[in-house]
């Protein structure tokens, strides 16, 4: 591992250079990000998880901008090329675009205008034309031979040698380059296609702005638009400042003058600005894209810390109109208890036993909380559940259903319930979302969970890569339950992965439950290196050792006896003692191994076994009376949930088909840069509505003042 990079990542990420030497260190011994970041605060100074990802990800960057240095220099060592200057050359370059600025000219390339012209023998009078050269007639170079039989077709050719030149002249590159993007313009226009679908980019068939202000969102939607064929995209300066740009570089008075002047105007229209828009576009594209994901990123990270109902006995409607309502009834773990069909939104006769069966279940079944499909039919299902009278103790509520559709046609759901109907999975996908939302919602596809902008655009492996490090980094910071973990969900565990999720969960299938954590040692494949990378983040409730439901990590349990000892208490005598527990000082069991954000995080656990850091669960209810959207007026003022944040406002549910958008401009009194300053993914809110589009199905919120209010 290079010393240099500890330096170079230091300096960028604004790191002491000890951090990330022993962050790197970590990592490179098979260290997860959660793991490092939760149990080894010591080594990396109590770097964070996003720290510890930023290191890992320029470390990468780095390595990878070295691969392609040492691929470069390999390639001129074959061709013989390979020079002093070209060696000192690209160990300068730090970056790509440097390292293939400097590679360009040598670089193996199909056969161009420069090269068949070089083959006639104009490479000379190319050169004198730059004043590289000695002077030439270009009448000496009249050969038929090579088809040069008049002046016209030597100076064209020799032209062509320059503008090549000058276009791969790497200097002259980076200083265009940096024009591009700092004066870039994004040009688009309508191809006037009247074909369905055009009418969503009317607002861009004429409009210019600068490439450096264009938000991510707008470049998606443009780019969008170009792909299907409704624009014509451009991402250019104007042109006559990179032509000035290029005559200060290359123009020269004299002989030579006007056709220098037509080189320069040649490479840069033929060679360097396709090129440069072309790069200019890869670029713009990972910037929205790293935007977008982003975006979606922390909205999904919102929706899977949601606040847990918890082990509570639950009810579930998947609810419908012609096919009725999937109901079944789910104990603590989430176990299915009883199923049934009821058509409480058919005839008189329907309402009937729909409300006799709901009830019956409800007392049988010792039911604590019904949760609803938020779908089809879902608020008429609500209210047919509220009007029956139901104890006050039992919570009612809708529950979000995305996804969970893509959930009962899975793999996994029919590992986990063959037998069953695609509907019934769904509605028990849905009590469980409400006892668990971050258990469930592992077992679907992020990226078909809807709560980021323009996701189907992006590149599918960074989102990928995103979506599972977030998912990864909820789960550990939740902990999971090793007893009742689903085999998808132990995948997400620090150090596990799919195949020893799968070994744990057949393990448990054939032993029954886990009785210790050390027990884990006996699952096939798990040896030391992933206990120890798993073993803090897996909670045995009730287990014999208390510390097994704690986050404390086993191989810090002998701490635990010691500081109990030195108090005169049994361990379990500790852990029910507040005023034993605050009386501890961690900075007598500081040694070597062991510093003071190690022995904090064990105290702050022992008060706090196993702490779940999401928020406790909140009750909410939709307005009465509205169902749909021609039940709204301007001027109303309806509870609401934020259904998902963009760059350009948030989308909240007010408990209708269509969601509501607030405009980044309406969400407070003052100028917001970034709607997540102001909402968060499942936050219950008052809105007021300011317009609706009916035919275009359209709702416009707001969070602000009403004006003289």
């Amino acid at each position: 591992m290079p010393e240099q990079y500890h330096q170079q990542i230091a300096h960028s990420l604004n790191l002491k250079p000890q951090q990330v030497a022993g962050t790197l260190a970590l990592l490179a011994e098979g260290g997860t990000v959660p793991f490092i970041a939760r149990y080894r605060k010591e080594a990396t100074d109590s770097l964070d998880e996003v720290a510890i990802t930023a290191i890992r990800d320029r470390h990468q960057q780095l390595q990878a901008i070295d691969q392609r240095r040492q691929a470069i220099l390999d390639s001129l060592a074959k061709s013989g090329q390979e020079s002093p200057e070209l060696q000192q050359a690209l160990a300068a370059a730090g970056t790509l675009s440097e390292l293939e600025d400097i590679y360009l000219p040598y670089r193996p390339k199909r056969r161009t205008r420069a090269q068949i012209a070089r083959q006639k023998g104009l490479a000379p009078l190319a050169a004198a034309m730059l004043g590289s050269g000695p002077p030439l007639a270009p009448e000496t170079f009249l050969q038929a031979e090579e088809g040069l039989t008049s002046l016209d077709e030597v100076l064209a050719g020799a032209r062509d040698i320059v503008a090549e030149t000058i276009a791969e002249e790497a200097a002259g590159r980076a200083e265009l380059r940096a024009l591009f993007r700092d004066k870039g313009v994004v040009n688009s226009q309508g191809t006037e296609s009247d074909a369905a679908g055009a009418d969503k980019y009317r607002d861009y068939f004429d409009r210019q702005e600068p490439v450096a202000r264009t938000p991510g969102h707008r470049l998606h939607a443009m780019f969008r638009g170009e792909r299907e064929k409704f624009l014509r995209i451009s991402l250019r300066p104007p042109e006559e400042a990179a032509l000035r740009l290029l005559r200060r570089r290359h123009l020269r008075p004299g002989h030579w003058h006007d056709q220098l002047e037509l080189a320069i105007c040649d490479s840069y229209r033929r060679l360097l600005a396709p090129s440069l828009e072309n790069e200019l576009r890869q670029e713009v594209r990972e910037r929205a894209d790293s935007e977008a994901i982003r975006v979606f990123a922390d909205n999904l990270r919102q929706l899977l810390l949601a606040p847990p109902l918890g082990q509570k006995r639950v009810l579930a409607i998947d609810p419908g109109y012609r096919t009725g309502g999937k109901v079944v009834c789910l104990d603590g773990q989430g176990s299915l208890l009883a199923s049934t069909t009821i058509y409480p939104t058919g005839g008189e006769g329907g309402r009937r036993e729909a409300a006799a069966v709901v009830n019956r279940l409800v007392a049988e079944q010792r039911i604590e909380a019904v949760a609803i499909g938020s779908g089809t039919a879902g608020r008429e299902t609500e209210s047919f559940v509220r009007g029956l009278g139901l104890p006050e103790a039992v919570l009612i509520t809708l529950v979000n259903e995305d996804g969970a559709s893509i959930y009962s046609a899975s793999e996994a759901a029919r590992e986990e319930f063959p037998e069953l109907d695609l509907t019934l999975r769904g509605a028990i996908s849905i009590g469980r979302r409400l006892q668990d939302p971050l258990a469930e919602l592992v077992k679907i596809d992020p990226a078909a969970i809807g709560v980021g902008q323009y996701q189907h655009d992006v590149d599918q492996g960074r989102l990928r890569e995103a979506l599972t490090a977030v998912v990864t980094s909820c789960v550990n910071s939740v902990g999971v339950e090793l007893n009742s973990a689903s085999a998808r969900l132990l995948t997400f565990v620090a150090g596990l992965g799919p195949a020893l999720a799968a070994a744990i969960f057949s393990y448990r299938q054939q032993h029954g439950p886990f009785s210790s954590r050390r027990q884990l040692l006996k699952v096939p494949r798990l040896g030391p290196r992933a206990f120890q990378q798993c073993a803090g983040f897996l909670r045995i409730r009730n287990a014999a050792n208390p510390l097994d439901g704690s986050g404390v990590h086993p191989e810090r349990y002998a701490l635990v006896p010691r500081m109990a000892a030195d108090q005169g208490l049994a361990v379990a005598t500790l852990l029910a003692s507040a005023e034993a527990r605050q009386a501890i000082e961690p900075g007598r069991y500081v040694d070597a191994e062991v510093g003071l954000p190690t022995l904090s995080d064990i105290v702050e656990e022992l008060a706090r076994p196993g702490r779940d850091p999401r928020p406790l669960f909140r009750r909410f209810r939709f307005a009465e009376g509205v169902h749909e959207i021609g039940d709204l007026h301007e001027g109303m003022r309806l509870p609401a949930i934020i259904t998902n944040v963009t760059a350009f406002g948030a989308f909240a549910d007010i408990g209708i088909k269509e969601n509501g958008l607030i405009h980044i401009s309406e969400l407070a009194d003052r100028r917001v840069k970034n709607p997540a300053e102001v909402v968060r993914l499942g936050q219950q809110l008052e809105v007021r509505v300011v317009g609706i589009d009916l035919p275009r199905k359209r709702i416009a919120l707001s969070l602000r003042p009403e004006p003289g209010g």
